[in-house]
């Protein structure tokens, strides 16, 4: 028989209780904070915990409410489950995008420098999108039912078309394949058959095209493997807007004259009080089973809501220690977060890694870029690749070196490896090919300027 001594740390109830209430969403605390009140006598619930609204942020609490009728950014909404995908991650794939095309390009205008009616007018065109990214609308018609100048109409809707994903913002089909052909470098007979010889090439007519644009079969043929490289329905993988629940932010992020801040949307308000009556009841009644029954009542309260007021600190203190390290992700978007690992923030904070694991525990935060998990301001050490913001990051800087590539010369996959390393994103090859392949940019072949 061997003796064998260890220290083994058991919770006791009041600390189990607090580990469950802090990593419980939003919607679960409400649950729980109902079931209470139903089971429990002493329980009166703050109505207004629910609704926080107070005079000091009434213009805030008003925005918020314009927000959730109105911007489809408050739509948005992500599990942190293993299956969670970054809104980058699955453009070109089937399903499991939960990210409109609105939100995504509307992303990408904060970051332009633009005009306020420009800007305006960009928003405009980019909510008249369809599900399949294309603007249909005649320009002149939007122009008269918004009352915006034609002549910013037309300036936005040039801007659109120089957005991602290529070809959103098209009229057409033709259009549309011609804005991804040009992003690409493509020039002369490829241009040519998508302007019009769409149908001819969809029934393989080869001979009758190569003939009209005096140029042989092969190259006819040629031509079209670079066509089905295209997407011709750049919004279809994005949700669709009327499929996205609304969801509400636990942590509200705002720019002040010291720098940004986070607050939790409770605004540290009780959820409950104690029941005046039962007070009164347990501070004067001699019956031993009815103050045996009501301090156990009032204990369970008591217990719940310092529970409660440690949920709201620590999701708060977590939330300023990621506004603090990603402050430049607030300023310039989802191209300058940096790699963020829990233990960080929990080394910050004097706490336990699980604590902070938990705090963020399908939580969100709104800033002006929109509403975000906070699992995805971290990196793949204390979330999937996939769905950390550090790989958003490194996505858009792909498409950067893409886009500013020499096509004659394109860049191979390993030296978009190498001068993405140079700028502090470390990926494999086969890792630089598959977000390439997921955002729908073919290989070096493809983006190769086209002799045809």
């Amino acid at each position: 028989m061997i003796l064998k001594q260890e220290l083994v740390q058991k919770l006791n109830q009041h600390q189990m209780l607090g580990v469950a209430i802090l990593q419980m969403s939003t919607l679960e605390l409400d649950t729980y904070l109902q079931n209470l009140s139903e089971s429990n006598p002493v329980v009166e619930l703050e109505e207004d915990f629910f609704v926080p609204e107070t005079s000091s942020d009434s213009k805030l609490i008003q925005k918020l409410r314009w927000l959730e009728e109105n911007d489809y950014q408050n739509r948005f909404y992500q599990s942190i489950d293993e299956d969670i995908k970054d809104p980058l991650a699955t453009v070109s794939s089937a399903g499991g995008l939960e990210e409109t095309l609105q939100r995504f390009l509307c992303r990408q205008i904060d970051t332009m420098t633009l005009s306020a009616p420009t800007s305006s007018a960009l928003r405009y065109l980019v909510d008249c999108l369809d599900d399949d990214g294309y603007l249909r609308a005649d320009l002149t018609d939007l122009s008269r039912t918004s009352g915006i100048p034609m002549s910013c109409v037309k300036e936005a809707c040039s801007i659109l078309r120089t957005m991602d994903p290529a070809g959103v913002g098209a009229s057409d089909l033709s259009q549309c394949l011609i804005l991804q052909l040009q992003r690409m470098g493509h020039s002369g007979a490829v241009l040519e058959i998508v302007r019009h010889y769409l149908e001819p090439l969809a029934k393989h007519r080869y001979r009758a095209i190569a003939a009209q644009l005096g140029i042989t079969t092969e190259q006819v043929q040629e031509c079209e493997r670079v066509i089905q490289q295209l997407n011709p329905r750049p919004g279809a993988n994005f949700d669709s807007r009327e499929s996205i629940n609304y969801i509400q932010p636990d942590v509200i992020v705002t720019e002040e004259p010291d720098g940004f801040k986070a607050r939790t949307r409770r605004s540290q308000r009780q959820p409950f009080h104690i029941n005046a009556f039962y007070q009164d009841l347990l501070d004067h009644s001699d019956d031993p089973h009815v103050l045996e029954y009501l301090s156990e009542k009032v204990q369970q309260a008591v217990s719940i809501l310092q529970a409660v007021e440690q949920r709201e600190s620590t999701l708060q203190r977590c939330a300023q220690v990621i506004v603090d390290i990603q402050r430049r992700f607030f300023h310039q978007g989802p191209i300058a977060l940096v790699p963020l690992r829990m233990a960080d923030v929990a080394q910050s904070l004097g706490v336990h890694e699980s604590t902070v694991s938990r705090a963020v525990r399908e939580k969100y935060l709104q800033c002006r870029m929109g509403i975000f998990p906070m699992s995805y301001f971290f990196s793949r050490s204390s979330a999937s690749a996939e769905q950390s913001g550090a790989n958003v990051a490194a996505r858009i800087r792909l498409r950067q070196l893409i886009d500013q590539e020499d096509k004659a010369h394109p860049l191979s996959d390993q030296k978009l490896c190498e001068l993405l390393a140079q700028d502090g994103y470390t990926l494999s090859r086969r890792t630089v090919a598959k977000y390439r392949e997921e955002m729908n940019i073919p290989g070096t072949s493809g983006r190769r300027r086209s002799c045809v």
